[in-house]
């Protein structure tokens, strides 16, 4: 499966529709949005502004999810701070407010600077696993400005443990602990190659799959906050082949 993420604030790259319509006509089958705050929510695009992310899964027909940052406050910091409004903080309201807004998965994880320690992350997978129902993507792609690893194994079954559904990693490494615990391995490309050419996400696609990932990401680092939609159309087809493509690109939302 391929997830795409995108960034709300920013202006789309087609002004007339929304980033996910356009990641959904090029193959995805999951979107997930970035720097939405739930407390103020927006998406460019929409006119819709009381339940947006309902109206946006309406229009998209897929599943869409939220990304929430488990901020750590007490994390030792390799870089600045970067400032997390309180509506984008996987915190208690924010979570409750997730799932009124009709998010179907969350994932915690963290943007560049934003002080989330894996640590946090595992308290709070227990927090969602008590507040929401949908599913729960744990993990980091990068190391969101703190001091500790990206991902370990202890990592991995601490998250499993509290709960996640899915797990978020940016390499393929621990993708056999997390199928032997039940879990299913979601893996990122979210440090700008969902910029680069074809060839290198068609590589980046196919030993991924070879590695057994389930659900492969594609970040936002793009013009509006959203990969290049021929790299996309490359990760899906790479992953199940033109033939599987061409039917979720071509498939009416109403089937």
């Amino acid at each position: 499966m391929v997830l795409s993420e995108n960034i709300t604030a920013l202006i789309p790259q087609v002004t007339d529709i929304t980033n996910a319509e356009i990641a959904r006509a090029f193959g995805a089958d999951l979107i997930l949005l970035n720097f939405l705050d739930v407390d103020h929510p927006y998406i460019h695009g929409l006119d819709e502004t009381g339940y947006p992310v309902r109206r946006l899964r309406e229009l998209v027909g897929r599943p869409v999810g939220i990304n929430l940052e488990p901020v750590d406050t007490a994390a030792a910091m390799l870089e600045e701070r970067q400032d997390v409004a309180p509506g984008r903080r996987a915190v208690r309201e924010s979570i409750v407010r997730a799932g009124e807004l009709g998010a179907d998965f969350l994932c915690l994880s963290g943007n560049p600077g934003s002080g989330v320690s894996n640590a946090q992350i595992t308290e709070t997978v227990r927090l969602c696993r008590e507040l929401f129902d949908g599913l729960v993507i744990a993990g980091k792609m990068h190391g969101a400005g703190v001091g500790e690893g990206v991902v370990d194994k202890q990592a991995v079954e601490d998250h499993l443990a509290a709960g996640a559904d899915i797990i978020l990693v940016p390499a393929v490494g621990t993708v056999r602990t997390v199928h032997a615990r039940g879990g299913l391995v979601m893996t990122t490309i979210g440090t700008s190659q969902e910029t680069s050419d074809p060839a290198t996400i068609r590589r980046i696609a196919h030993d991924n799959k070879i590695a057994g990932a389930d659900i492969q990401h594609i970040g936002d680092a793009g013009p509006g906050g959203l990969a290049d939609p021929m790299n996309i159309y490359t990760l899906s087809e790479t992953i199940r082949g033109r033939r599987h493509t061409i039917s979720r690109m071509a498939r009416s939302t109403r089937r």
